[in-house]
């Protein structure tokens, strides 16, 4: 669910890179971009203060990264808390974060991090290896803890700390995201105080102690997350005064926001949008290949891990044949056509083809084209025929026809939903489109026939798989598990579980690839397009700012920090350097990772975006 979308995605999500050790990191803000002749900081308090203020379409879930799995959610914890590694904003590969270096036994059984010594609470305590071990023994004891990212401790035996710079990972068989842990690490003298996990938000008290650029001060639901510059942090700190993350239910109304200097950013926009604030003064677009998928997902009868059946998803769509047709009769170029107008190519696979090594294609004999005429057939084979209304019903003489979650902040949902309700409607197929503010209840609850899904991919693929196995259920029904839309298939944990363990790059891509094949197969979901990340931000508040990567990449949702803790107040003159991206954006970072003498080489995988991904 993305999920964007119910997001989850994402479980903001989604990394092979051969390191000659790791040691420290070195990273300057550049600047280059010209100041403009009129800025008009909108932004500036009456104290002179300077606050970048980030247009949100999507509400938090949680403020616990044990339990958030939506984008907004995760590019929170990505602020607040590090991990014990990060990414290059260059090509993603893996580079010091809460750890300075990190070297695996000759088996890959054990892996020793070394915890850097100059990370610091913001509350002023030093932050330790116990802390990482704290935080990843709470997720292997604590179902509720284990929520969000479970999937990354499942394989963990044992995680020691040794010492306050030691942290030593044990594991069961090899594991090749181990510099791909996105777990934000917790302060372990405030979180141990909790009682149940599974229940804890996170949101009660404020300042939330943490290690990343930003402190969290303050969080009203589905108004604002509002943030503060992390003096002691080891990087250092962020260049504005404030970062503010504003929630807007109306896209329209975060673009007017944007035109009147009310917000600095905005994304997510709409073709028209995008073409009008191309025209607007200081505003600067940025269109960007993206990392996510969106997608038609079937609801394959919602079940937890105890074997209870629950939710009410249509019976029809257990027939294979029944999903066949219902892609079948997706068009997905007009699509891309009508609806992105040209902002998204074509999907295919389930991994975005800016992810070369791992992005996947069907072949000629497997792909599902745009094609009623082979839907109809299939409908006639499932035995749902046309009556004399033209309506096809069932052997019990009922009509067909089917709910589809929409989710009512994104125009694109409403606006496919209206083709299909045509395509299907000739077919002889009902549909209802229900946009809701809140999709993610009857999600959860597996209240759904249909829905529309959408990722964000890391350049790992680890995460976004994984929400698709059957360890991803939920334990009951009333649990919530990190699966996407209730999935479980034996020969695809097989091909996950064999993926997990590959080191070879690419053996481990192909068996990934194995793995998109057999979701697209079993049509459970069909990946409509790959929908570019259309953004805008002000150039009289924001003078310089980082995409990731930085040639011709994103700034909402990236696999890091770097666009808000890079950004340049306009009335900065900062000279300490320059460059820029293919979208013209001046490059805020330049990061280089310095190799430390003497420590052999090893594979390490890059994360996934997060469930981010679920957004």
């Amino acid at each position: 669910m993305d999920t964007t979308t119910v997001s989850r995605n994402a479980r903001p999500s989604p990394r092979i890179r051969t390191l000659l050790g790791v040691g420290a990191t070195a990273l300057a803000l550049a600047a280059g971009a010209a100041t403009p002749l009129n800025p008009a900081p909108q932004q500036a308090r009456a104290d002179g203060s300077r606050t970048l203020t980030v247009a949100v379409s999507q509400s938090v879930d949680s403020l616990s990264p044990f339990l958030a799995q939506r984008l907004v959610s995760t590019t929170v914890h990505r602020l607040i808390y590090e991990n014990l590694t990060n990414y290059d904003v260059k090509d993603n590969h893996a580079i010091p974060g809460l750890a300075t270096k990190w070297e695996p036994s000759p088996d890959k059984l054990t892996w020793t991090y070394t915890v850097r010594e100059n990370s610091k609470w913001s509350d002023g305590k030093q932050a330790t290896a116990e802390d990482a071990a704290w935080t990843f023994n709470t997720m292997m004891k604590d179902e509720g803890a284990a929520t969000a990212n479970g999937s990354f401790v499942a394989n963990f035996k044992k995680v020691t700390a040794p010492s306050p710079t030691k942290l030593v990972i044990e594991l069961k068989k090899p594991q090749a995201t181990m510099a791909a842990l996105d777990v934000p690490i917790l302060p372990r003298h405030e979180w141990e105080k909790v009682g149940d996990y599974s229940k804890f938000n996170n949101d009660k008290k404020f300042p939330v102690v943490g290690n990343g650029p930003f402190v969290l001060t303050d969080y009203k639901v589905d108004q604002y997350v509002k943030f503060k510059p992390n003096q002691k942090f080891w990087r250092g700190a962020p260049k504005f005064d404030e970062l503010v993350l504003k929630y807007y239910k109306d896209g329209d109304a975060a673009v007017a926001a944007l035109r009147k200097g009310e917000v600095s950013f905005a994304s997510n926009l709409t073709p028209a949008q995008a073409a009008s604030l191309a025209k607007a003064e200081n505003i600067k677009v940025n269109d960007a290949p993206g990392r996510r998928f969106y997608a038609l997902a079937t609801n394959p009868g919602a079940r937890s891990k105890d074997g209870k059946k629950f939710g009410d998803g249509h019976p029809a769509l257990l027939n294979p044949k029944v999903r066949q047709a219902l892609f079948a009769a997706t068009d997905r170029k007009t699509i891309i056509d009508k609806v992105f107008q040209g902002h998204a190519v074509e999907g295919e696979g389930y991994i975005p083809p800016r992810f070369a090594a791992y992005h996947w294609k069907p072949s000629e004999g497997q792909k599902i084209a745009y094609d009623p005429a082979k839907a109809a057939a299939l409908l006639d084979e499932a035995g749902y025929r046309k009556n004399g209304a033209g309506k096809r019903v069932g052997k019990d003489g009922k009509p067909l026809g089917f709910r589809i979650l929409c989710h009512a902040t994104d125009p694109n949902d409403k606006a496919i939903g209206k083709y299909m309700q045509e395509w299907w409607g000739d077919l002889g197929i009902g549909l209802k489109v229900d946009c809701l503010d809140n999709v993610s209840d009857p999600w959860l609850a597996g209240e759904y026939d249909l829905a529309f899904d959408g990722w964000s991919v890391n350049p790992d693929p680890d995460f976004v798989l994984s929400i698709h196995t059957c360890a991803a259920l939920p334990s009951t029904p009333k649990d919530t598990g990190a699966t996407d839309n209730f999935i479980c298939d034996k020969k695809f944990d097989e091909l996950y579980a064999k993926q997990t363990a590959e080191y070879d790059q690419a053996k481990r891509a192909d068996l990934v690839k194995q793995m998109q094949s057999r979701l697209y197969d079993t049509g459970y979901m069909n990946v409509m397009a790959y929908p570019n990340a259309v953004e805008a931000y002000r150039t009289d508040q924001i003078r310089a700012i980082t995409t990731m990567p930085e040639s011709g990449g994103n700034l909402w949702g990236q696999d890091g920090y770097w666009s808000w803790w890079s950004a340049v107040p306009a009335e900065v003159d900062d000279t300490s350097g320059g460059g820029g991206s293919s979208t013209g954006l001046v490059v805020g970072i330049v990061a280089a990772v310095v190799l430390a003498a003497g420590i052999g080489g090893f594979v390490a995988m890059r994360r996934r975006s997060t469930a981010e991904d679920r957004e």
